[in-house]
């Protein structure tokens, strides 16, 4: 059975929604921008198929649109929707395919773009509400499935005892952690700039400088009317923009290896405990590859909000030094479908520049689904 590695992987810089660098780039642009990025140097009677993770959007192909841009007109191309794990979803789909011998070469990864997403019509009239929001289950009152602080992360943090001071402090580690692997170029070898309407977008825009535990605490909770609810913008992702295409093939080809894909796992959870889906993704997928925690190098565990990986550090008892070491959704930001395959462009890089080692990306999805996936990175 032939592997499936990872021979390339780029992102966007994230932007803030509305109001960032993208807020007027459509999804369709930032699609045809990172799988023609992706695409670059191959040759496209080898490429088998160009799948994208979509979240907000739908009715439409996203990843054919960005094929006949990128000169890829003999692929075809395929959207997934597996929420906030749409983009890891795709890279499993691209490996799954190579690994039972039916592709050789496949560009696989996510698009987001929440500027310019649908907005929704009220049931009574033509006025428009913003945003759109898919539902991922059925609305419930614990559970319900347009509000996610209730839903993932209220849930969460009361079942499991995090408290709004744990929240914050991871928050503020996040925003400390992505800073400085801005200001060291840690992001320079994955991110592919994008020329905008205004000007060119080439750095991450979440991550906050200023931020400290003094102004997360000062922040007002979503809901103030929930007794002692703990959840605020602060320790929460944001709405973001942004795109992630990795280029995943046979080992057979006998391309340069940036990674490779050892195994993965997703999982299902009742929707009021989404924020625990991770839990269970990780030991799942790790029993897959008969790897332990102990054996891991680095874990990403998407900030949807601060109490996942919180939590997931303390069940898992997982080294909090290996846990974002870059910060994830709460600085860098959530572009929800792209942010699995943005997590794996990531961490391949840098593990690469620790010298290779195990990688796992981990996240839950709305609706109570959860994915996690196993790569290793060889020596340079």
């Amino acid at each position: 059975m032939p592997e499936a590695v990872i021979v390339s992987a780029q992102r966007t810089p994230v932007a803030v929604a509305k109001k960032g660098m993208l807020r007027d780039t459509s999804v369709y642009d930032l699609a045809d921008h990172i799988v023609s990025a992706a695409a670059s140097g191959l040759d496209p009677a080898a490429v088998d198929d160009v799948i994208l993770g979509e979240g907000l959007h739908g009715g439409g192909v996203i990843a054919r649109h960005a094929a006949i841009t990128a000169g890829l007109t003999s692929v075809p191309g395929l959207a997934l929707n597996r929420h906030c794990a749409a983009g890891l979803a795709a890279v499993e789909r691209a490996a799954a395919g190579i690994r039972a011998g039916m592709d050789e070469l496949v560009i696989a990864g996510g698009v987001n773009s929440a500027s310019t997403a649908p907005k929704s019509k009220l049931a009574q009239g033509e006025d428009w509400i913003d945003p759109w929001l898919p539902p991922t289950h059925p609305d419930r009152p614990d559970a319900p499935n347009a509000d996610m602080t209730i839903t993932l992360a209220w849930n969460t943090a009361v079942k499991m005892g995090v408290t709004r001071e744990e929240m914050d402090a991871w928050a503020l580690r996040s925003h400390r952690n992505a800073v400085r692997a801005v200001d060291e170029g840690r992001f320079d070898a994955e991110i592919v700039p994008i020329k905008t309407q205004h000007g060119l977008f080439q750095a991450d825009e979440n991550p906050r400088r200023d931020t400290s535990m003094e102004k997360l605490a000062a922040l007002k909770p979503v809901h103030p009317e929930i007794e002692g609810f703990s959840i605020t913008a602060g320790n929460s992702s944001g709405a973001n923009d942004g795109a992630a295409a990795l280029v995943v093939a046979s080992d057979r080809l006998g391309l340069p290896v940036l990674g490779t894909v050892r195994a993965w796992a997703s999982v299902g959870v009742d929707p009021a405990e989404t924020g625990l889906a991770p839990v269970k993704a990780i030991p799942k997928v790790l029993a897959r590859c008969g790897l332990s925690v102990s054996d891991v190098d680095l874990f990403e565990i998407n900030e949807a909000f601060a109490v996942v990986p919180v939590v997931a550090v303390k069940v898992l008892d997982l080294d909090p030094d290996r846990v974002n070491v870059y910060g994830s959704g709460c600085s860098l930001g959530h572009p929800v479908a792209a942010t699995g395959a943005r997590m794996l462009t990531t961490l391949v890089h840098e593990l690469r520049r620790r010298g290779g080692g195990i990688a796992v990306a981990a996240m839950c999805a709305g609706g109570g689904m959860g994915s996690a996936m196993v790569v290793e990175v060889p020596a340079p």
